[in-house]
């Protein structure tokens, strides 16, 4: 079904409660690969029975943590079949830390949906509130639907962004084990694109890849152990643009420079030619 502009821009979805616990919390550390040296307090700060620190990433994944169905892309004035849509980019803006058990209220409204001809690009935004009315955390998230364009809507601007013509200020390196997609599939994506080797096949891949939203989260632990000294109360806003692949059992290097009040970075493969996998990684202190 072709998209409606009219009824899905601005559409907003009725309000979905969900709920987290600490072992959530550590579950969706450990398959970022928290915990590799168990004897260094800092890992295990991501860890703490009961009151691990949570780093903001979570709440990308904390509403469909518990699902084990792949979600359906239909919304009002939006009905795409599933293996048409990529995931193009992701970010969160949080006002203080995120609890490490508790309730949360989302809503989501569509905000720009844009014309690229060959593809819409589809933006909504989730502000997830407490019971009481408090916001927790802020959610924005662009997805690519191939052969979903020519609708009639606006181009909408670029979102490519090139890195600083210099130097990173920082690099860093990223391990990512063999089992670390059967792990991550724990939290809530059971694509079997990232378990099942005939089926990643079947897709074009040599082998299962990672989940685009582990390397997302790996990356964010990355800068805020490096950059903040393992302190997820001390980052206000992270995102990044998925830009390639990452295959389990690769070494990423992450090159950040310093922007601002913030950070820029990019993910690489070194071991594919420094292949791309994320782009336009901002990471904003609090």
């Amino acid at each position: 079904m072709p998209i409606d502009l009219d009824v899905a821009l601005g559409a907003e979805l009725p309000p979905a409660e969900f709920s987290w616990t600490s072992s959530d919390v550590q579950l969706y550390h450990l398959g970022l690969g928290a915990g590799s040296d168990p004897m260094d307090p800092r890992e295990l700060r991501y860890l703490i029975d009961d009151k691990p620190q949570v780093l903001p990433t979570f709440g990308n994944v904390a509403q469909s943590f518990h699902m084990t169905e792949p979600p359906a892309v239909k919304f009002p004035g939006i009905d795409i079949e599933l293996s048409r849509v990529l995931h193009g980019s992701e970010a969160v803006t949080v006002p203080g830390p995120i609890p490490a058990s508790g309730t949360g209220i989302a809503v989501t409204r569509f905000t720009d949906i844009w014309d690229k001809g060959k593809a819409a690009v589809i933006w909504s935004e989730t502000t997830v509130k407490s019971p009481e009315g408090a916001v927790l955390w802020t959610q924005k998230r662009s997805i690519f639907a191939r052969g979903e364009g020519d609708f009639g809507g606006e181009r909408g601007p670029s979102t490519s962004s090139e890195p600083p013509a210099r130097a990173p200020d920082f690099e860093l390196t990223i391990p990512v084990s063999p089992q670390q997609a059967l792990l991550y599939r724990m939290c809530g994506d059971r694509n079997p694109l990232h378990s099942d080797p005939a089926f990643a096949s079947a897709a074009g891949f040599p082998r299962p890849i990672l989940h685009g939203l582990c390397t997302y989260g790996m990356t964010a632990k990355a800068m805020t152990d490096l950059l903040l000294d393992g302190d997820t109360s001390r980052v206000g806003t992270y995102g990044a643009r998925f830009a390639g692949v990452v295959f389990p059992g690769e070494t990423l290097k992450v090159s950040i420079w310093k922007a601002g009040d913030g950070f820029q970075a990019v993910v690489t493969a070194p071991e594919r030619d420094d292949a791309v996998a994320l782009a336009g990684v901002e990471l904003i202190p609090a």
